[in-house]
C-alpha cells in the first residue's frame, strides 16, 4: 500500500508504506525496493466496542414516544395508514415505518403529519409525550418526594439552592461504603 504525496506532470508521487521509499507510481504498481504492492487497498474499518442497549422501560414515559402518539391519532382520525400517506405525499411504508419505529419522522414530516391528522404541531408532539399532570402525579407517588415537599416548602431560596447543589455533589461524588 502507498500514501500518495503529489502528483508531478503526469506521473504520481507515493510513498510506500512498508519501506518508506518516494518514488513515482508504476505501471507494476509494485515498491521498487521491497516489491511491496502500491496500490491503495480498503480503509481497515474501526471497530469500537458495542454500547449494550438499554431496554425501554414501559413505566417510564419520561420520554417522548411519536410512534404511539401517531398511531393513536390516525386511529382516532379513523384513517388508515394509506390514507394517512396519501394526505402526506408520501409512500404507506414510511407511515409504517414512523408508527413501528423503525423511522424517526424529520421537522418536515412532523409537519406534514401534524396537518394530515388536523393538529398543529406542538399538539402532535404534546400528545407524543406524558402530561405534567402525569408527571405530577408519578412523583406525588413516591412517599420520599412527599416526605421531601413537607420540609422544602418552609425553606427560602438561599436554603434551596443550598441543598440542590449538596444532592448534586452526592450525585457526581458518591461516596463508598457510607
Amino acid at each position: 500500500m502507498a500514501t500518495t504525496l503529489a502528483p508531478v506532470e503526469n506521473r504520481e508521487v507515493v510513498r510506500c508504506d512498508d519501506c518508506h521509499l518516494v518514488q513515482f507510481k508504476t505501471t507494476n504498481n509494485l515498491c521498487r525496493r521491497c516489491r511491496a504492492s502500491l496500490d491503495e487497498d480498503e480503509p481497515e474499518p474501526i471497530l469500537t466496542p458495542a454500547v449494550p442497549l438499554m431496554e425501554a422501560d414501559e413505566s417510564d414515559r419520561s420520554e417522548i414516544q411519536v410512534a404511539k402518539a401517531i398511531r393513536s391519532l390516525r386511529q382516532r382520525c379513523g384513517l388508515s395508514q394509506r390514507q394517512l400517506a396519501m394526505r402526506m405525499g408520501v409512500p404507506r411504508t414510511y407511515v409504517s415505518k414512523i408508527e413501528n419505529e423503525k423511522a424517526t419522522p424529520t421537522l418536515s414530516s412532523l409537519e406534514r403529519l401534524a396537518k394530515a391528522l388536523e393538529v398543529s404541531v406542538p399538539d402532535l408532539l404534546r400528545e407524543c409525550g406524558p402530561s405534567r399532570e402525569d408527571d405530577v402525579r408519578q412523583m406525588m407517588a413516591d412517599p420520599f418526594i412527599v416526605e421531601l415537599m413537607e420540609f422544602t416548602a418552609k425553606l427560602n431560596a438561599m436554603q434551596l439552592s443550598s441543598v440542590l447543589a449538596q444532592v448534586r455533589d452526592m450525585i457526581a461524588h458518591p461516596r463508598r461504603g457510607a
